[in-house]
């Protein structure tokens, strides 16, 4: 069975739906045991950094999500959250990856939405997919580039456009709204 986190975001519902196109059971829960069992877990979510993290800790699904041992993907404020700090609210994190996730400057527009591909790709999560695709992104903050850093995009800076460590693996762009080539990735992640 396949967790999708449920907490204080937007967005998980198509996420959902993605998972279940592709032929996978899932359940939207903040149920910290099934989170624990489930054979995948995905972290997505649309929203603010602080008041995600406050609902996490005050669920205790910050300490459940950090010591997940099977593969778990971060999609866009799962990403970001998974990183050490964040500018927006002066949040401290999850704490998985060494990067800081920083505001773009607004030096062209933001937040960065619409279509954009990628550069550096070196995760598995990649199979079949090449620096010509593009995948969709709508975000105001950024993770810088980390020694986690498995794939680059560039908008006002290069920045963390996918992450992996370990069994912890993460997309700043929305798979489950990049068409056939984010079917692609969340496919990927599935058959790990």
């Amino acid at each position: 069975m396949i967790a999708i986190v449920k907490y204080n975001a937007g967005n998980i519902t198509s996420v959902k739906n993605a998972v279940e196109r592709l032929g996978y059971s899932c359940v939207v829960t903040d149920n910290k045991a099934i989170l624990k069992q489930a054979e995948k877990v995905i972290f997505p979510g649309v929203g603010e950094a602080s008041s995600a993290m406050k609902y996490l800790k005050g669920k205790g699904l910050d300490e459940v999500i950090k010591k997940l041992t099977q593969p778990v993907l971060g999609i866009c404020l799962g990403q970001q959250l998974l990183c050490q700090f964040s500018e927006e609210g002066n949040t401290e994190c999850l704490g998985i990856f060494e990067a800081t996730i920083k505001k773009f400057e607004p030096t062209l527009k933001v937040p960065h939405m619409g279509w954009n591909n990628i550069s550096a790709l070196n995760s598995e999560l990649y199979k079949g997919i090449s620096t010509e695709d593009d995948f969709y992104f709508v975000h105001s903050f950024y993770a810088e580039i980390c020694q986690e850093t498995t794939a680059v995009c560039d908008y006002i800076v290069p920045f963390g456009a996918s992450m992996q460590k370990d069994n912890f693996y993460a997309t700043q762009f929305h798979p489950e709204k990049s068409s056939n080539v984010g079917e692609q990735l969340l496919l990927n992640f599935l058959k790990i």
